[in-house]
């Protein structure tokens, strides 16, 4: 027997109209592209939206067509965030950062009908042009006074807007309905789409409203770091919009310096983003003398997109902010665990309480974690074991777009490439990827822990940790450090502080000093290419 309740699909546009119905005055706030900064209210974002939606409509767009950006965080991609989703297309974001090539096969691979970009990509979408296969439309997220030298047939944003009218309903459809497509980054071969539903979206939104997620309310003004063209922007406009939550986006400018304006121009109380733009942030702070607690109302700041260092945490710490690590991923749609504090946690010191912050987090309700050994054995919640996580879930992937191999295992769930701890309580430890581990005569060693051991050091900026074939032992860490300045650290010294911070049997058996290390698009570290660099490396005859 069936409940008597009402069946009414989930839908982003829902979304949408109750923001611009119960928040119809709180403010979303960009720093454009162009320059300005400009103001605008969830009322004012959901008339645009309908008129970009009609423009959408006009232009040919129907159900199932791609939209691709290439786009900033502004009020114009969030716009789009509602308007392509809401007439049941799907909003294709592109990494503006990734190889030209990479942009190519990604819009090729997707279809994409349409091509929004924001003015600083204007050359690349000129460069792109020739060898678009099916984008016949190419729209400038810009005014008509700054069309400048575009790519010749494209469409004024702004103008297309102006012909139109709010005059329009949503349309409702199944809430399976694709919604959102966002490409992996690729590391190991070309890049696979994850494509998201509005019903996968908007629980997923519910789920950072929530205490237990990222207590996302209408009490906060956000500061937007996380870039729109990343998995959806770790679904905080949704959730802003569901909770009526002020969004302050930075547009193409996340230095330290900007970032810290803006936080405090604009009030902000929380944030999110990868940890190389809270490492900016601080140096900022750190290099300017500037007041963060006398100047800034920022409390709360979540760190993704890889492990968030000790050092950060305890700089964030130090300035009056309150770090939170969250884990997930493209294919976990993207939060899937977040370091809250239980009650029994009150009581703890400043450093067991920076150990739970950096952890992954507990399963936020909706997804269902394990770990398991090589054999596919689950393995036990005590802290101690490894193994790889495997999820599943309602905002979880099931394929890649496109792609007709399977990812899930006979009972459903997704293998992520992260090897991890997981406690009595739930709390996840993020030790490796599976294809960083570092296997030394049948034991693992954790690469993550070994990095943020030589980054609490006062002259690291940067360290990664690769291991390096050895003939005796598989395999031997070499430690790759960044220093903060122009002098590196005494190899020996730097040796003794991780002594006293790591088994014996971790320590590196060589460290080199280089001037950067690579990173993807997103700010994470990139080892594969890391590897490349050091394939001929030779160890000291002594380790």
């Amino acid at each position: 027997m069936n409940g008597l309740m009402q069946n009414s699909p989930l839908l982003i546009s829902g979304l949408l109209d109750h923001a611009s119905r119960f928040h119809a005055d709180v403010e979303v706030v960009t720093k454009t592209c162009e320059g300005p900064i400009v103001r605008h209210t969830y009322e004012t974002i959901a008339v645009r939206a309908k008129k970009l939606a009609q423009a959408l409509k006009s232009l040919g767009v129907q159900p199932g067509d791609r939209v691709a950006t290439l786009a900033w965080n502004t009020h114009r991609h969030l716009e789009l965030y509602f308007a392509v989703s809401g007439i049941g297309a799907v909003l294709h974001t592109v990494n503006p950062r990734l190889f030209p090539e990479q942009i190519d096969y990604i819009l090729n691979h997707a279809g994409a009908k349409v091509l929004m970009f924001d003015i600083t990509f204007a050359q690349l979408v000129t460069d792109l042009r020739p060898g678009l296969v099916h984008a016949d439309r190419l729209i400038a997220m810009t005014d008509a006074d700054h069309m400048g030298d575009m790519p010749a047939g494209c469409l004024c944003y702004e103008t297309l807007l102006a012909a139109e009218t709010a005059d329009f309903d949503w349309p409702v459809f199944d809430e399976n309905t694709a919604s959102g497509l966002c490409y992996t980054s690729g590391t190991t071969g070309n890049p696979k789409g994850v494509l998201y539903s509005n019903r996968s979206t908007v629980l997923h939104a519910m789920m950072l409203c929530q205490m237990d997620g990222l207590q996302l309310s209408s009490r906060d003004s956000t500061l937007l770091c996380v870039p729109l063209f990343h998995v959806n922007a770790w679904g905080v406009p949704y959730g802003s919009a569901l909770c009526g939550a002020k969004l302050v986006m930075p547009g193409p400018n996340l230095d330290g310096q900007s970032l810290y304006d803006l936080a405090r121009d604009e009030g902000c109380t929380f944030s999110l983003g990868v940890p190389t733009v809270w490492l900016g942030f601080l140096d900022h702070i750190e290099k300017t003398g500037v007041d963060p607690k006398a100047d800034l109302k920022l409390k709360r700041l979540v760190v993704g997109g890889s492990a968030a260092p000790r050092t950060l945490m305890r700089r964030l710490r130090d300035v009056g902010i309150y770090g939170l690590q969250a884990w997930g991923m493209s294919e976990t749609g993207p939060v899937a665990t977040v370091a809250n504090a239980l009650p029994k946690h009150d009581d703890q010191d400043d450093d067991a309480r920076l150990d739970l912050q950096c952890m992954g987090g507990r399963p936020v309700y909706g997804v269902q974690l394990r770990h398991v050994d090589d054999a596919g054995q689950v393995q036990p919640r005590d802290g101690q074991a490894p193994g790889e996580l495997q999820v599943r879930g309602p905002w979880i992937t099931s394929g890649y777009f496109r792609h007709e191999a399977e990812v899930l295992d006979s009972d459903g769930w997704f293998s992520t490439g992260d090897i991890a701890t997981v406690d009595t309580n739930g709390y996840v430890r993020i030790t490796d990827r599976a294809k960083d581990v570092i296997k030394s005569g049948g034991e693992w060693i954790s690469s993550l822990d070994l990095e943020d051991a030589a980054m609490m050091h006062p002259q690291v900026a940067e360290a990664a940790v690769i291991g390096v074939p050895h003939p005796k032992w598989q395999e031997r860490p070499l430690m790759v450090v960044v220093s903060k300045s122009d002098v590196p650290p005494d190899v020996q010294d730097l040796r003794r502080f991780l002594e006293d911070r790591v088994a014996k049997w971790w320590l590196p058996d060589d460290i080199v000093f280089v001037d950067s290390l690579p990173h993807t698009a997103t700010g994470k570290l990139q080892k594969v290419e890391l590897r490349k660099q050091f394939v001929n490396h030779v160890l000291p005859e002594h380790a």
